[in-house]
């Protein structure tokens, strides 16, 4: 007699943010927000927005779409932010999220992901090709990036547009599920 199986990849996950609500908080109960390398140059900006458009295909969903305008004579970067709070996330391996252009306003195909530790050292990610089509991304997390001393190294995960990267300089993009796990 032959038996067979296959396992299944299991893996634990912490959903930090899905925006589902419409609001500025997460499934944390932390603050989201957007920020501006330079507050006082009017000639650049990020926005946010809640969407009525789901990357997991959930009726009445919705995802946070954000505005971003680094066309500036200026040095110009900007861009979202999402607290962390006392979430311990040390244990995890990888940290993900969805995103899609908006493909009538134009959108950057390039954006940095930061994720950031209490004493400000952060570990940063080059994030290329994305398109106007939901499309999950997920970063591989190493372990020595960030302050390894902390129980709770990471407290903070950023986008950032950059005159640098973003083509075209001004766009809209839409994000939604972000979350870290671990393959068991």
């Amino acid at each position: 007699m032959t038996f067979s199986f296959s396992a299944k990849a299991q893996s634990k996950i912490l959903v930090v943010a899905d925006f589902e609500k419409g609001e500025r908080t997460t499934r944390l109960g932390e603050e989201v927000g957007t920020w501006d390398g330079f507050p006082n140059d009017s000639t650049q900006g990020c926005t946010m927005k809640f969407e009525a458009d789901d990357a997991l295909g959930m009726s009445g969903g919705r995802s946070v779409r954000l505005d971003y305008d680094v066309d500036s004579p200026n040095p110009a970067y900007n861009g979202f932010w999402v607290k962390i709070g006392n979430a311990d996330v040390s244990g995890f391996d990888t940290v993900s999220f969805y995103v899609k252009g908006d493909g009538q306003k134009g959108f950057t195909s390039k954006i940095k992901v930061e994720l950031k530790d209490k004493k400000h050292g952060k570990a940063s990610f080059l994030v290329e090709n994305i398109t106007d089509k939901w499309q999950k991304i997920s970063l591989t997390l190493d372990p020595h990036s960030l302050d390894p001393n902390q129980k709770k190294p990471v407290e903070e995960f950023v986008i950032v547009f950059d005159d640098i990267n973003s083509r075209p300089k001004i766009g809209s993009l839409l994000f939604d599920q972000i979350e870290f796990s671990k393959s068991l």
